[in-house]
C-alpha cells in the first residue's frame, strides 16, 4: 500500500492545527485551502503570517502561488491539477476574480475543472482561499 505523505513548502508555516498543506498519496496529490499569505523566509513560529495586500488581485496572485509551491514541492505541476475549489467573501468578487483566474491558466493546454463557492468564514481581511486536486503521471 502507498504511503501518505504530508507536503510543506519551506515558505509555509506549520499549520495552526493538525492539518497538511498537502498530502500526497501514490499519484494523487491534494493542496489544502491556501491563502494570500506572504511566504515565510524562515517561517517564523508563533507569528501571525502577512497578507499579501487588501486587494483580491493581490491576494488571488499570491494564493495562486501558496497552491503552486505545494503543487510543486509535492512533485505536481498546474498541468497536473484536475479540480480546482475557489471560495471568495463576496459575490461582487466573481468577475474580477475569474478575470485574474484566465488571465493565469491562458496558457494551459487543458484548464481544470473548477468550483467557485461563497464563503464567509474566512479569517478577517482575507477574500479568497483556493485548493486544488492533482493527479500525477
Amino acid at each position: 500500500m502507498t504511503e501518505k505523505t504530508a507536503i510543506t513548502p519551506p515558505t509555509h508555516t506549520a499549520p495552526p492545527a493538525a492539518f497538511s498543506h498537502g498530502v500526497r498519496k501514490g499519484n494523487i496529490l491534494q493542496v489544502a485551502g491556501q491563502v494570500g499569505f506572504l511566504p515565510a523566509d524562515p517561517a517564523a513560529e508563533g507569528q501571525a503570517p502577512t497578507v499579501a495586500g487588501p486587494t483580491l488581485r493581490e491576494q488571488t496572485l499570491q494564493t495562486l502561488a501558496n497552491v503552486e509551491a505545494v503543487l510543486t514541492e509535492g512533485g505536481a505541476t498546474w498541468e497536473d491539477v484536475v479540480m480546482i475549489r475557489v471560495y471568495l467573501t463576496a459575490t461582487d468578487h466573481f468577475a474580477e476574480m475569474n478575470e485574474i483566474y484566465n488571465a493565469y491558466f491562458k496558457d494551459l493546454k487543458a484548464p481544470p475543472a473548477a468550483r467557485t463557492t461563497v464563503y464567509v468564514g474566512l479569517p478577517a481581511g482575507l477574500l479568497i482561499e483556493i485548493d486544488a486536486l492533482a493527479v500525477l503521471g
